[in-house]
C-alpha cells in the first residue's frame, strides 16, 4: 500500500503542531520517524491513524484521498498504531481485549480467538497469558498486545510509538526480526517512532525528521548518529556529564523488607541508599524493582520487616504521608498513573502540593503564577491553562518533573526517561542531579541499560523475581549487566 501525506496542517491554539507536513511511505520498507519531543511526531502519526483530524491537507491511499473519522475506520483501511500509552481496557482480560472491535457478533467465540492470539504471541515472541487481567501487566505487555491486536486486524502500515519500552533485549530482538519479516516478506510498511537513534539505524531503511513542528530533512539509513541528531536539534547537544558527590549519610535503609502480591513475592530485601546517591534497578519487567518502588513509596504494603527514612520509620505510611516525608513517585504511565486527564496544568500544580501546605480555599492567581514559573522552569511546551493530556509525551514528564516536591529527599522514578529525546533526557538528568546535590536521593528504573550505567552510582540487578545482587555502576558494563539479568554469573 502506497501511503502520501500531503501538506498536513494541525493546530493547538497558536501551537503548531504540524505545520505543512508531506511525506511518503512506500510498501516493504520500514520508516524511522524522529524529532525532538514537542516535534509534531505523534501528532503526525495520529492523523494517518484516524485518532485525530487534521485542520487541512490530504491522505491518500494508493493515489485515492482517504478520511478516516476514528482508528477502526484507518484500521479496516490497513492502517493501524501502537501508542506509547496502550489504548486498552484495564478491567478486561488480555482476551477479552483482543477480540474488542475484532468480534462483533453477540456470542464471541473465546476459543478461536484464544488460539489465534497464543498463535500471533508465540510468532513474536510475546508470552502473557490469555486470561489474565490487563491491570495486571507491565507497560512493555500492553503495548504487545496492541501490536498483536492490529496485526489481527489485519494492518498493512503499522505505526509503533517507542515500542521497545520496557522488553527484553530478547524480545526486541524477536520484534524486529519480525517487523522485518513483515516489510520484506509480507510487503507492509512499518513506522517506527523513536528517540533511540541506535534502534533507527538498526532496523529502518528512511529517515524522516521533523523539528517544531515542520519538515526538517530526510536521510537513508544507516548513517552518521550526527546527521540526525543535528536534523532534529539544529546542532548537536552537549551531554552532561555526571558530578561526583560525597556519599556518606544514609538516607533510606530497608531492613529484611518482604512484599507480597498475588503475583510476585520480594523476600527479605536489605538495602541501604545514602543522600545524593543515584540508585539504579536493573531487571526485566515483573521481576520485583518496580513492586518494590512501589513498596517504598507506600503504594504497596509491606509484609514485614522495616523502612527507615533518615532514620524514621515509615514502614506503615501510606502514600500521602510519604509524600509529606519528601518521598516523590512518578510512574512509568504519564496519563495512566502520574496525570489525570482532562485537568489543567494549574490544577496538576494544585494537587501535588503537600497536604500541610493546602488550605480550604484555593488561591488561582497564586496557584496560575506558580504553575508559570515551573513551566519557565521546567521548559513545559505550555500554558498554566493547558490541559495535561494535550501536552506531547516529553512535556508531560517535565510536567511530572515539575510538581515534584520542592523540599524532596528521595525520588522514586520508573522510567524517568521514558520516550524522551536526547536533550530532553539530558535536561531531565539535569534537574535531578540539582536535586542530587541538594542531598536528595535518586532512586531510578530504566529499561536502558546504558542509562543504568551512565547515570547511577550502584546498580541492584533483579532477576527470577528477586534481587539477585548489587554491582558499582563504574564497575560493570551493559553486556555484564545483560547476564546477570539473565541469571548468568
Amino acid at each position: 500500500m502506497h501511503v502520501e501525506l500531503q501538506n498536513i496542517r494541525k493546530h493547538f491554539g497558536s501551537v503548531k503542531a504540524n505545520d505543512g507536513i508531506s511525506l511518503t511511505f512506500e510498501p516493504g520498507r520500514i520508516y524511522g520517524l524522529l524529532g525532538e519531543n514537542g516535534a509534531g511526531k505523534s501528532t503526525l502519526m495520529k492523523i494517518l491513524a484516524g485518532f485525530q483530524p487534521a485542520d487541512s491537507g490530504h491522505i491518500l491511499l494508493d493515489g485515492q484521498p482517504a478520511h478516516f473519522a476514528n482508528p477502526a475506520a484507518a484500521l479496516r483501511a490497513g492502517i493501524g498504531m501502537v501508542y506509547q500509552d496502550p489504548l486498552d481496557f484495564p478491567p478486561f482480560t488480555v482476551l477479552e481485549n483482543f477480540l474488542l472491535g475484532k468480534d462483533r457478533r453477540l456470542a464471541l467465540d473465546f476459543r478461536a480467538a484464544s488460539a489465534e492470539l497464543k498463535h500471533l504471541m508465540g510468532r513474536y515472541g510475546f508470552e502473557i497469558d490469555p486470561q489474565a487481567n490487563i491491570q495486571s501487566l507491565s507497560l512493555g505487555e500492553r503495548q504487545q498486545l496492541e501490536l498483536v491486536r492490529l496485526l489481527a486486524g489485519g494492518g498493512r502500515l503499522l505505526i509503533l510509538d517507542e515500542p521497545t519500552t520496557g522488553i527484553s533485549a530478547e524480545q526486541k530482538d524477536a520484534l524486529f526480526a519480525s517487523m522485518r519479516h513483515m516489510a520484506r516478506q509480507e510487503d507492509r510498511t512499518l513506522i517506527l517512532v523513536s528517540h533511540k537513534l541506535d534502534e533507527v539505524q538498526e532496523l529502518c531503511d528512511h529517515a524522516y525528521v521533523l523539528r517544531a513542528g515542520g519538515f526538517a530533512g530526510e536521510h537513508p539509513l544507516p548513517c552518521d548518529n550526527n546527521l540526525l541528531v543535528e536534523k532534529m536539534f539544529g546542532q548537536v547537544p552537549r551531554r552532561s556529564p555526571r558530578p561526583a558527590l560525597p556519599l556518606e549519610t544514609n538516607l533510606l535503609e530497608l531492613q529484611q523488607v518482604t512484599v507480597r502480591t498475588p503475583r510476585l513475592t520480594l523476600q527479605n530485601i536489605n538495602l541501604t541508599i545514602r543522600a545524593g546517591e543515584v540508585f539504579g534497578l536493573a531487571g526485566l519487567e515483573g521481576n520485583g524493582q518496580e513492586l518494590l518502588m512501589q513498596a517504598i513509596a507506600g503504594l504497596a504494603p509491606i509484609a514485614s520487616g522495616r523502612l527507615l527514612l533518615a532514620g524514621r520509620d515509615i514502614t506503615r505510611h501510606a502514600y500521602h504521608q510519604t509524600l509529606a516525608d519528601g518521598v516523590a513517585y512518578i510512574a512509568a504511565g504519564r496519563l495512566e498513573e502520574g496525570l489525570v486527564a482532562g485537568l489543567s496544568l494549574t490544577e496538576h500544580i494544585i494537587l501535588s502540593a503537600p497536604r500541610v501546605k493546602q488550605t480550604f480555599f484555593i488561591r488561582w492567581e497564586g496557584a496560575r503564577r506558580v504553575t508559570a514559573e515551573r513551566i519557565q522552569a521546567y521548559e513545559v511546551v505550555g500554558t498554566p491553562q493547558s490541559n495535561a493530556d494535550q501536552l506531547s509525551g516529553g512535556n508531560q514528564q517535565r510536567l511530572l518533573f515539575a510538581m515534584l516536591n520542592p523540599d524532596l529527599k528521595l525520588a522514586l522514578l520508573n522510567q524517568p526517561t521514558r520516550g524522551l529525546d536526547v536533550r530532553s533526557a539530558d535536561y531531565i538528568w539535569e534537574t535531578l542531579y540539582r536535586r542530587r546535590a541538594e542531598g536528595a536521593a535518586i532512586l531510578f528504573i530504566s529499561p536502558d541499560l546504558d542509562e543504568v550505567i551512565e547515570r547511577s552510582d550502584r546498580i541492584a540487578v533483579f532477576s527470577g523475581g528477586q534481587m539477585s545482587r548489587i554491582v558499582k555502576a563504574s564497575q560493570t558494563s551493559a553486556e555484564e549487566l545483560g547476564h546477570l539479568i539473565g541469571g548468568r554469573q
